[in-house]
């Protein structure tokens, strides 16, 4: 293969069979449980990287039903978000995620710098309660409930926090290990319509687990959780 060739095809690894297809990516019918809560502050401090700064010392533990994804098909993903501000806008920085799909990892990585790993996620029904866990191999490491759409919640600060920025720390090794590529990224979800929202109490139990992570951020007093469906949302490219 000639190089203009390989350049001309270059875009995900393997160069003749991608692990991804090139976007525009759609996530249809996502489902989403939140967990939100207060943790100690000086370690939120620890893990953020600046020019991003930590207001609250609140995480979003969220659980997301990948249901319908381009490219990527059908999968679970879980992981924990801190709130923060950089120039004055609010927006969250996306601490580690869990999947069990070897396509969005890649893409999520290499595209991004979404800070994925492979682990087994779930979110499912039991009865009248919304179940979320995480397995890393044999080791549970997180579990969450909630009852099933037991109140409304509010629409219009889901809706306001949908449309505010996300942070990334992207990082790609150079061949010796130092980093070739290490930058903030900043993106934002387009197209997105909320078909519901509740929430309920919140009881949820982390066992630490040594390659997890997210032991940074552990729980020191939950303030409440969110469930609801948002179809129709794809990340929009921002800056980096």
């Amino acid at each position: 293969m000639k190089e203009t060739e390989v350049r001309k095809r270059a875009f995900a690894m393997p160069l003749t069979s991608p692990a991804y297809p090139p976007g525009p990516y759609r996530f249809v019918n996502r489902e989403f449980m939140i967990i939100t809560y207060r943790t100690d502050p000086a370690k939120l401090r620890a893990v953020v990287p600046e020019p991003l700064e930590v207001d609250d010392p609140l995480v979003k533990y969220e659980f997301i039903r990948m249901p319908d994804s381009t490219g990527y098909a059908d999968y679970t993903e879980t992981g924990q978000v801190i709130p923060v501000s950089f120039d004055g806008r609010k927006g969250g920085y996306t601490h580690c995620m869990f999947l069990n799909d070897e396509p969005p990892i890649a893409g999520g990585r290499e595209l991004w710098g979404f800070p994925k790993k492979l682990a087994n996620p779930t979110l499912h029904t039991e009865i009248d309660t919304l179940v979320g866990t995480l397995d890393y191999g044999p080791v549970r490491v997180v579990t969450a409930t909630m009852g099933y759409k037991h109140r409304n919640a509010d629409l219009d600060a889901v809706r306001g926090s949908l449309a505010a920025p996300n942070f990334l720390l992207k990082i790609i090794p150079h061949v010796d290990g130092s980093p070739r590529i290490c930058e903030l990224v900043e993106y934002y979800l387009e197209d997105v319509t909320v078909k519901g929202l509740d929430g309920a109490g919140c009881p949820v139990a982390r066992p630490p687990c040594a390659c997890a992570g997210g032991g940074a951020a552990r729980a020191r007093g939950c303030l409440g959780r969110a469930h609801g469906v948002r179809p129709y949302a794809r990340p929009r490219q921002g800056r980096a």
